[in-house]
């Protein structure tokens, strides 16, 4: 049966992936002080299994990258989701910092392949007019996904133990794949989609030669449209990690957070994202629409967010719980939408055969930011703490994190004054 808008179904799927890889992930900043407790971790041995998580996630994104350009979305996807939800309910066994850090290894391996596989996939389906939304659509499913983690580890935690948080939340990738291997395929094979709708689609996108030959990633790496993707995610990716591994946390130790029962303060910041997400998307495209060059757009809306996010800077004057949620919810709302728009970049810079590849690199980028800064976070905030002053460290924090989107924006202003899309022949 023809489905009309059919390429909005495939955004449906790219957004549940994402809400369960997010949710994944999530789970162990959520357990943190139940898991500190019980096995006695510092706050540096936190920090570790962080690391551990990015290390692997930096690799997988490098290498998922180039084998999901290899053998397409369908089975790339495929494959990436099964590794991970395995991964993820293996943390169920783990009794130490090294087994937690063992299970954390497989679980950013595998969920390493999200993000390519997502962007590839939304460059097949888009015109260029729509992709910035559609990535902002999938992309709000990081802030569901943790939405659904504070909703979903209350109430495994009062009715099992923790060990049934990760056998539970990890078996939902493989219900996600039924309707996967059901639902999707390329436009070119898929049987659902109206022809008015395929027409819609490539007439939107550029002409590209079928090439055989694999992409060559040490070309990419000349490449300064590369370079401008690898610090968009390399300088800012760190700081979500901290958002997200940290928050829960530093409004435990700060304002008495009880985090065996739900929060809405933490709910309110996590769906604050959803904002940025779809409305970052939102904007850049609806300057395109009126006839705005695309990577103009996007450099214009990414200005515009690293201005707004120097209001985190404020937190270290706060007091009251709620006037930190609203800083912090806007926060990360600002980062939801920088991340949508450079991830956008990726289809605006390079051709569809080179789109998860290039994604890729700019993901490692921001996983191995996010193996160091963890280092600085645990042992900063040890320092703070053996002197009885937590907050002045995640006030450092804070400000750090103020300062670096608008860095990262004159970087890649610099890099990309004269745009231009990369031929196919240059990287092959």
């Amino acid at each position: 049966m023809k489905i009309r808008n059919y390429r909005w179904v495939i955004v449906v799927l790219l957004f549940l992936a994402t809400t369960i890889n997010y949710l994944d992930r999530q789970i162990i900043g959520l357990l943190k002080p139940i898991l500190e407790v019980e096995f006695g971790w510092s706050e540096t041995d936190f920090a570790r299994i962080v690391m551990a998580f990015q290390a692997a996630y930096a690799a997988g994104l490098l290498l998922l990258g180039w084998f999901i350009d290899k053998v397409g979305t369908k089975v790339g996807y495929s494959i990436t989701i099964i590794f991970w939800s395995v991964a993820g309910m293996l943390h169920a066994v783990a009794r130490s910092a090294i087994g937690f850090g063992i299970a954390r290894v497989g679980l950013g391996l595998g969920e390493a392949g999200n993000y390519p596989a997502a962007v590839k996939t939304v460059a097949e389906w888009f015109p260029k007019k729509e992709r910035a939304l559609a990535t902002g659509l999938f992309n709000a499913g990081t802030s569901v996904g943790v939405v659904a983690a504070l909703l979903i580890v209350p109430w495994i935690l009062s009715n099992y133990g923790w060990q049934e948080v990760f056998w539970i939340t990890g078996a939902l990738g493989f219900v996600w794949l039924i309707f996967w291997i059901i639902f999707y395929d390329v436009p070119t094979r898929q049987k659902r989609l109206t022809s008015e709708e395929y027409t819609y689609i490539t007439s939107g996108q550029e002409t590209e030669p079928e090439v055989k030959t694999s992409v060559n990633w040490f070309k990419l790496f000349t490449l300064p449209q590369t370079w401008a993707l690898i610090t968009g995610k390399g300088l800012i990716d760190p700081i979500y990690w901290f958002f997200l591994f940290w928050l829960p946390s530093y409004f435990s130790s700060m304002f008495k957070l009880d985090l065996k029962k739900p929060s809405v303060e933490l709910m309110l910041i996590y769906l604050a994202t959803t904002v940025g997400s779809i409305g970052g998307g939102y904007l850049s495209s609806l300057l395109i629409k009126r006839g705005w060059p695309t990577l103009k757009a996007r450099k214009t809306v990414l200005f515009a967010f690293a201005v707004i996010e120097l209001s985190v800077i404020l937190i270290q004057f706060v007091t009251d719980v709620w006037v930190a949620v609203g800083l912090i919810s806007l926060a990360v709302a600002v980062h939801q939408a920088w991340a949508t728009n450079v991830f956008t970049m990726a289809s605006d810079l390079f051709p569809k055969q080179a789109v998860s590849s290039a994604a890729g690199i700019a993901g490692m980028a921001g996983a191995v930011g996010g193996i160091f800064f963890p280092m600085l976070v645990g042992s900063l905030l040890d320092s703070y703490k053996a002197a009885g002053n937590l907050g002045g460290g995640y006030n450092i924090l804070f400000t750090i994190c103020g300062f670096t989107y608008l860095t990262a924006w004159i970087i890649i202003h610099l890099l990309t004054r004269k745009p231009k899309l990369v031929d196919i022949s240059e990287i092959t």
